[in-house]
């Protein structure tokens, strides 16, 4: 969905196919059939965006056979889709029964991510509709904040931390050459932006300008999402403007909501925050306390005895459908979303032109609120992309065909 800010500038508006999850190419066309082109039809729209997630077979394939990737270009065309925007940050497994620490990898010190993110950098250089000339990929915020398990099989605990982040700022340099060697060639500018994360090195906004800072190049920039943002209790005010005083460019912006509670030690709140607690992704969890930000890499750590203070509230890195707050004691927060929507394109000219809507987790939900099969799954991203496009109406932009 495209839209048009007061200056004349054109915002774009997606939604992550990363809740569609595939690994292969024909996986990929396989979603456009039948979940991306049932959503736009559902909005009534004759050319709907979204932000496509490529694991990395899917993206070995396009990158390697360039019929493959004009086939879909040639599908999403068909399909009134478009695509200005990647979601790099899962490399590949992010449907298995178990995600949790295994999406950090491999990390920006490993050559791997490194050559998967040029991969997608040309494939959307390719993909870019016509009349379009800048692209956005979000990715890994660096790596995990400490070392994670190695798999089976692995040998060693691998390089420390540290030794591990200078690695990877120097992986991000390379990486702007390559952007800049990519725009030089096809006259396509793609941008990469750190998606700051709960447990990463890059946690929140103010963690990101000095690794940004250091690299120096206004190809890789930052990816907010406002879920994470609202999860580490940043006020997006003050993040925002902290950004941009530093000089570090938003690359553009995830609009999701996180899980929040107001009273986290009272019982029946206990009992309904245990429902979001589920065994495949990470659902880091944070309060404020006079100390400072406090936390557990996932809810159901949080809810064992006394690992997390509970006199404060506590919000937990889980993407609640944006139109469907949960049920009280719970709510979401989608006021922390909308500030932020505010800041980045309710101003004279927008921080950043690409918003995609990422919620990922319907059908980690529990059981009662999940989605039903296809349609109600269509319905359910459809009325979350209205309400995006509501948000952006009030703010003075103007929805186009």
């Amino acid at each position: 969905m495209r839209f048009r800010h007061p200056d004349g500038s054109t915002v774009h508006l997606a939604y992550c196919t990363n809740v569609h999850p595939a690994e292969t190419l024909d996986g990929v066309l396989a979603q456009l059939r039948d979940h991306c082109e049932p959503v736009r039809r559902r909005l009534g729209r004759d050319r709907l965006g979204i932000g496509l997630w490529l694991a990395r077979d899917a993206a070995r394939a396009l990158v390697t056979d360039p019929s493959a990737l004009r086939g879909l270009r040639g599908a999403l065309d068909r399909r009134g889709l478009e695509v200005v925007t990647l979601n790099g940050f899962p490399y590949q497994g992010f449907g298995a029964e178990e995600v949790k620490y295994r999406v950090y990898r491999p990390d920006w010190a490993d050559p791997e991510r490194l050559d998967h993110t040029t991969a997608l950098a040309r494939i959307l250089a390719a993909l870019l509709p016509d009349d379009v000339t800048d692209g956005s990929i979000s990715t890994l915020p660096l790596a995990w904040r400490t070392p994670l398990p190695q798999e089976p099989g692995s040998a060693g605990a691998g390089p420390h931390v540290a030794d591990r982040v200078a690695t990877a700022r120097a992986a991000l340099r390379t990486l702007a050459e390559r952007l800049d060697a990519l725009a030089d060639l096809t006259g396509r500018s793609v941008r990469i932006g750190l998606e700051p994360e709960p447990g990463c090195v890059v946690e929140t906004t103010r963690d990101a300008i000095g690794p940004l800072a250091s690299i120096g190049h206004d190809r890789i920039g930052i990816c907010v999402d406002t879920c994470h943002l609202a999860t580490s209790f940043e006020d997006p005010h003050t993040a925002l403007d902290a950004l941009a005083e530093a000089g570090v460019p938003v690359v553009k912006s995830q609009l999701s909501a996180a899980l929040h509670a107001d009273h986290p030690r009272l019982p029946e709140v206990r009992e309904a925050l245990a429902a979001f607690a589920e065994p495949r992704f990470l659902h880091q969890t944070r309060t404020v306390t006079a100390a400072g930000l406090r936390g557990t890499d996932d809810l159901d750590e949080a809810l064992e005895g006394d690992a997390l203070p509970d006199s404060a509230p506590w919000r937990a890195h889980f993407h609640v459908p944006l139109h469907a707050a949960p049920a009280a004691p719970l709510t979401s927060t989608l006021p922390a979303l909308r500030t932020a929507l505010t800041r980045l394109v309710g101003g004279p000219h927008p921080l950043t032109r690409h918003l995609e809507v990422e919620t990922y987790t319907w059908q980690a939900l529990p059981p009662e609120l999940r989605p039903r099969g296809r349609a109600q799954l269509a319905d359910g991203i459809a009325a979350e992309l209205a309400l995006a496009r509501d948000l952006l109406t009030d703010l003075g932009l103007k929805e186009l065909p």
